[in-house]
């Protein structure tokens, strides 16, 4: 997995970037491994933490250099494990999502949906914890 190199952003930006999505693959494997869900400790807070480095890199933005909002880390992970080959060589052949594909594919929609929660509760908290309160 990686950013693409022709993006007008530092060579820093684009290592942290990766090293997050990198993080986040051993995170969702580990998770597999041990047949838990994200949504449990210890994983929902190691991700969290990955979310909030991805939101202090100003990385959880669709105008950003460096997009790893929800649907652009996913789309990055996807590719990682090939997820859209095995789905349309699996409509193809009119068969069924191997196992660990669809394993894949299941953990995959856990972190669009804990990353999508956190970014829209992130984006919020000022609306409900105003700084000037008397």
């Amino acid at each position: 997995m990686s950013i693409d190199p022709s993006q007008n952003v530092s060579s820093a930006s684009r290592e942290l970037a990766n090293d997050i999505i990198q993080r986040v693959a051993k995170l969702v494997s580990e998770a597999e491994a041990e047949t838990k869900p994200l949504e449990l400790d210890p994983y929902r807070s190691q991700l969290f933490e990955l979310f909030v480095m991805a939101d202090a890199a100003g990385f959880v933005s669709a105008d950003a250099d460096i997009d790893l909002t929800a649907d652009n880390l996913c789309r990055e992970l996807a590719k990682h494990w090939e997820l859209a080959s095995a789905t349309q060589d699996a409509v193809e052949s009119q068969a069924k999502l191997p196992p660990e594909q669809l394993s894949k594919m299941r953990i995959l929609w856990s972190v669009l949906r804990l990353w999508m929660e956190w970014d829209y509760a992130w984006k919020r908290w000022e609306e409900f914890h105003p700084s000037d309160r008397s």
